[in-house]
């Protein structure tokens, strides 16, 4: 019968038959490949290598034993000895080159094991020793991740995961190898050497993509996002109840080990920023990348934040008056739509996690997607979500789009000599409960995209930043106004060191303070450290000329206006423009009826 065994070159054929072994079908794989050991060959039936068998367990079994017949593909995994050494030394590299986060050198030196008590039934030893019922389980254990309902496990734990399928395939590696990491490529190889015109005048087997088959990603690089205060979301939600319009924010925080999850992480967001956006009833234009960007960055790295996510808001009020809201995205509908998901993988290839199993020197992205909208009884609630490193590949590749249907993505079709889309497939149990494997074209479900990650808040909160701040909120023009007056009146109303330190210990008053470019870079970041720190001394502020400067700026302001007439001190607040509940039409204020349907307002 003939085989056609798929690898890393491409497409073979090789004639065997039904009762040989799979060591001679090695040997046939070899001779064709030219592998010169056969102990690195591993195969199976799938293109994942995580399901390949080692060849040393399948040596003595029959091809007819494993149920091939003709015309079947193997696909076929194995290390050639330079790529390897190549890839230890780039590995080497990153090692020492990359700084990776703290929380995952703190992991990679922790050993993960689940410890298990002694069970009463089946343990028929002392307390000093140990058997199988009992012996501590690996972080990546299935029937543990399954009984406590992880779908996903840490990333950590799927490298210790990858370290041991490599010891089962070498029984000479150490007991911490981890073969390189590398993230998904579907573009067409350039340059290739089949001895073929470089793409797009030509293309081979071996330069163009191999087949597809999607599949629920097995782990997830944060297992937890926590806010650290309640406040941030009820500040967030303000500006929907205001103005009846969608908003959006990047999460700034930190990320540390999540106990809850085997070598687990979690995000500890203490600010979410609102950056300049046009918002609507039922959607939010961006301009991407914003121009204080950089700015905003360096205020979050002076207080030992980094951007660790986005959040939207979906929110549409029932009608009822009780404060409900219209449960858009539940298991019937979608979670993200096809739009989302793709702007999700824009931000994860935007935002890449330095690693150093990797031999570039990056894996995958910690950037999270947050949604607050409503739940199945009409509650507001808070979903938080990666898409897989599948998605973000196929995104890069330009091989998949947004779909008017949110609950699926379109997978665009190929050109001659401008794109080449591979074949794409997903799995799924029909009405017989029998797995089936369909083409995804031209749409498949976008739930084989998301990650899924669980949120909440702390039990003992300790925020970083003072969560009953009032200062405006920056860009919510119409709504909140920033400017010297407001961070005068608000400065010069404390009248002692702790009251002073508890106003400037707010994530928006520190990007204002910024902005008046009064203070140096250094400056800034001794002000920030000041603040951020519960032990350091605010009367050390009278040291720093730069905010000596402001400070007199904001007394002389304060002056100015406080000898002005109350008529301008009212007048000064803003007043807010009314969105019609029925038409959507903008308002100017003082109006009772919409000016373009003519209904009542305050209905």
């Amino acid at each position: 019968m003939l085989l056609r065994i798929r690898s890393k070159e491409g497409m073979n054929r090789l004639q065997v038959e039904g009762n040989e072994t799979f060591e001679s079908l090695a040997q046939k794989v070899a001779d064709v490949l030219k592998i010169q050991d056969l102990n690195t060959i591993a195969m199976g039936k799938e293109p994942s290598p995580s399901t390949a068998t080692p060849i040393s367990q399948l040596a003595n079994k029959t091809l007819e034993s494993a149920g091939l017949k003709h015309g079947d593909i193997v696909y076929v995994h194995y290390v050639d000895p330079l790529v390897q050494q190549q890839n230890q030394s780039k590995e080497e590299t990153a090692q020492r080159n990359v700084k990776q986060d703290e929380v995952d050198d703190f992991l990679e030196k922790q050993r993960g094991l689940i410890h298990r008590k002694k069970d009463p039934k089946f343990c028929r030893h002392g307390d000093n020793a140990m058997c199988d019922y009992c012996m501590p389980l690996e972080p990546y254990n299935a029937k543990y991740l399954e009984e406590n309902k992880i779908k996903h496990m840490s990333f950590h734990a799927y490298l210790r995961q990858l370290s041991a399928a490599q010891q089962s395939i070498n029984n000479a590696a150490s007991s911490n190898s981890i073969p390189p990491l590398e993230e998904q490529n579907f573009k067409v190889k350039v340059p290739c050497t089949g001895g073929h015109a470089p793409w797009p005048e030509g293309i081979c087997t071996k330069c163009q993509p191999s087949a597809i088959t999607l599949q629920s990603q097995t782990y997830r690089m944060v297992d937890h996002v926590e806010f650290s205060s309640a406040s941030l979301i009820d500040s967030f939600l303000n500006y929907w109840r205001s103005s009846g319009s969608q908003r959006f924010g990047y999460l700034y925080g930190r990320y540390e080990p999540y106990l809850d999850i085997p070598l687990g992480i979690k995000a500890v967001v203490e600010a979410i920023y609102e950056p300049p956006q046009e918002d609507h009833s039922d959607g939010i234009k961006l301009a991407l990348p914003w121009q204080e960007e950089a700015k905003i960055n360096q205020v979050a790295k002076a207080c030992g934040l980094v951007p660790v996510g986005m959040i939207f808001s979906d929110l549409m009020d029932d009608g009822t008056g009780k404060g409900s809201v219209i449960a858009k995205r539940h298991v019937n509908s979608y979670f993200l739509s096809s739009l989302e998901c793709i702007f999700a993988a824009e931000m994860q290839r935007r935002h890449p996690n330095a690693c150093k199993h990797s031999a570039s020197g990056q894996f995958s992205s910690k950037f999270v997607t947050c949604v607050i909208s409503g739940d199945t009884e009409g509650n507001i609630d808070v979903k938080a979500y990666q898409v897989s490193d599948t998605l973000t590949a196929l995104n890069e590749a330009g091989i998949v789009e947004p779909s008017i249907k949110p609950s699926v993505m379109r997978v665009k079709d190929s050109i001659p000599h401008e794109r080449y889309v591979p074949e794409v497939f997903y799995k799924f149990k029909n009405e017989y409960n029998v797995l089936v494997k369909q083409s995804a074209k031209p749409t498949f479900p976008v739930e084989y995209l998301l990650v899924n990650v669980t949120n909440g808040f702390p039990h003992h909160p300790s925020p970083l930043f003072n969560s009953e701040s009032s200062f405006p909120i920056e860009n919510r023009e119409g709504l909140e106004h920033q400017d010297l007056a407001t961070l005068s009146k608000i400065i010069l109303n404390a009248k002692t060191p702790e009251q002073l330190k508890a106003v400037l210990s707010d994530f928006h008053i520190l990007c204002f303070i910024q902005s008046t470019d009064t203070l140096s870079s250094e400056e800034f970041n001794r002000l920030c450290q000041l603040i951020i720190n519960k032990d350091e001394d605010i009367n050390q502020l009278n040291k720093i000329s730069g905010w000596n400067t402001l400070l007199m700026v904001l007394k002389e302001l304060g002056n100015t206006t406080s000898g002005g007439s109350s008529s301008k001190t009212a007048t000064s607040i803003p007043q807010t423009t009314i969105n019609c509940r029925h038409c959507t039409f903008t308002n100017t204020p003082g109006n009772e009826n919409c000016e373009m349907c003519g209904l009542p307002l305050s209905s």
